[in-house]
């Protein structure tokens, strides 16, 4: 093990764990935000309980997705100071926009909103929400062009002297096929996140306090339907991202279905067993067109193998292995889609259920609508290792490999050390993270507002 395997395990584990408070952030700030309008359109008190329930669960979150994404900054500089000399001046500008225009937005908004509620008009107080959540929403816009220039770097020009990629068109970066496509594919698996959360936090209250039935059928309603709606865009928009994966990450996606050899047509693998890493496959049930379908759009469209693209990457690149680690590859496609198909599941069966005034009578319900929670998350890790892993060897695809893109300067004793830190620092936030969330949620609306049928009346947040 080098300085290398440390610093990429490093960078990992601290984006999987800042990756778990993105998803959450973005959706439920829109929720708090349409939660807040219904008490703003009817006067009725569960929906003003509900925002500020709800509301308080996602400051909390949002506090520790702050905190968690600053270590992302410090990495580059730490361990990845190549990468950072070459992306410099290309990531200069989508980062620039969303800490000086979407961040700020989000923050700014955020901290009226928390203070505002005695002291702003309601008109003006329920838009600080709204701008809270657009800002959440455009900050991962920009975030996420930024990280498809890597997958399709577009709109630059490489000073081979000084070893750095030149931004020559920002509107290329920002309308990237990639980074379109990667939002709203990301986008509606957080608001797939949110609507399970949402569900999640109703159902425990409604085991555990059937007489709060009015405020929490009405939440666990909205975020099944949440979850629906948003797993459907999931759907149709990782659709689109299979045939751009096969159009500029052909590897990747011959990777991920463990395909070595050139097929037309070509069949989606259920699961294999077998060794994949060398292609010996024992037992391997597969569908048959559906990956041609994928990558194509015709049930009869060739995909290209590993064996072939090994090929023909060395032939462009240089003597090298071009592929990515295919059994991690394999299965976290799998996991992401069997996972996010059972939350998606939850969130369909459970408007079903819930029609009319009806709720679950069985308490496994309850417990069954709970588990969606991490289910979703887990899908939403499993995504993004596919889509991190499966760029390797590359950091920025034909452009810059990930062995080169490490700080030169750096041991691997210190980035050990830099490792050790940092997750013994993320097991005290997780420990916190949860303990706040449970408090909260265990102690219910009350903690924040009592029950009370004045609505015009609105005491401030306790804090």
């Amino acid at each position: 093990m080098d300085a290398l395997d440390l610093a990429r395990w490093q960078f990992g584990i601290t984006t999987i764990y800042h990756f778990l408070f993105v998803p959450l952030t973005i959706g439920l700030s829109v929720i708090v935000a349409v939660l807040q309008t219904a008490w703003h359109r009817t006067g009725k008190v569960e929906y003003l309980q509900a925002t500020r329930f709800f509301g308080k669960l996602f400051l909390i979150n949002f506090a520790m997705g702050v905190v968690t994404g600053i270590v992302q900054e410090f990495q580059f500089g730490m361990n990845w100071s190549t990468y950072s000399t070459f992306v410099g001046d290309v990531f200069g500008a989508p980062l620039a926009m969303e800490a000086l225009l979407a961040f700020f937005l989000e923050s700014t908004f955020i901290g009226l909103w928390i203070f505002g509620w005695d002291k702003l008009p309601r008109r003006v107080h329920l838009a600080t929400i709204w701008a809270a959540a657009i800002g959440s929403n455009l900050s991962a816009y920009f975030i996420l062009a930024a990280n498809a220039w890597m997958r399709h770097p577009v709109g630059f020009e490489v000073d081979e002297a000084r070893g750095r990629a030149h931004l020559t068109d920002i509107g290329a970066v920002l309308t990237n096929q990639q980074a379109i496509s990667t939002y709203v594919h990301v986008v509606s698996a957080a608001f797939v996140v949110a609507g399970l959360f949402v569900v999640a936090v109703s159902a425990y209250r409604l085991l555990r306090a059937p007489e709060e039935r009015a405020l929490f059928r009405r939440t666990l309603r909205l975020g099944l339907a949440v979850t629906a709606v948003a797993g459907a865009i999931v759907a149709v928009s990782g659709d689109n991202q299979a045939k751009l994966m096969a159009e500029y990450e052909p590897m990747k996606l011959a990777s991920a279905e463990a395909l070595w050899e050139t097929e037309a047509p070509a069949g989606f693998s259920i699961v294999a067993i077998g060794d994949l890493d060398a292609g010996r496959n024992i037992v391997d049930i597969e569908v048959p067109y559906v990956l041609s379908f994928l990558a194509t759009g015709s049930i009869n469209g060739e995909v290209e193998g590993i064996h072939e693209l090994q090929a023909r990457f060395q032939e462009q690149f240089g003597p090298g292995d071009y592929r990515p680690n295919i059994p991690v590859l394999y299965w976290s496609f799998r996991l992401m889609i069997a996972l996010g198909l059972a939350g998606v599941g939850i969130g369909v069966v459970g408007l079903w259920l819930t029609r009319g005034s009806r709720l679950p009578q069985r308490r496994w319900m309850y417990k069954v609508a709970m588990l969606g929670l991490p289910a979703a998350l887990a899908a939403n890790i499993f995504g993004w290792v596919l889509t991190e892993m499966g760029r390797q060897p590359w950091t920025v695809v034909g452009e810059l490999l990930t062995a080169a893109s490490v700080s030169p300067g750096v041991s691997l004793g210190e980035v050990a050390f830099s490792l050790s830190v940092f997750t013994a620092l993320y097991g005290v936030l997780a420990v916190v993270e949860v303990r706040l969330l449970h408090r909260y949620v265990k102690a219910g609306p009350a903690h924040v507002m009592p029950a009370t049928a004045d609505n015009e009346r609105v005491p401030a947040f306790i804090y």
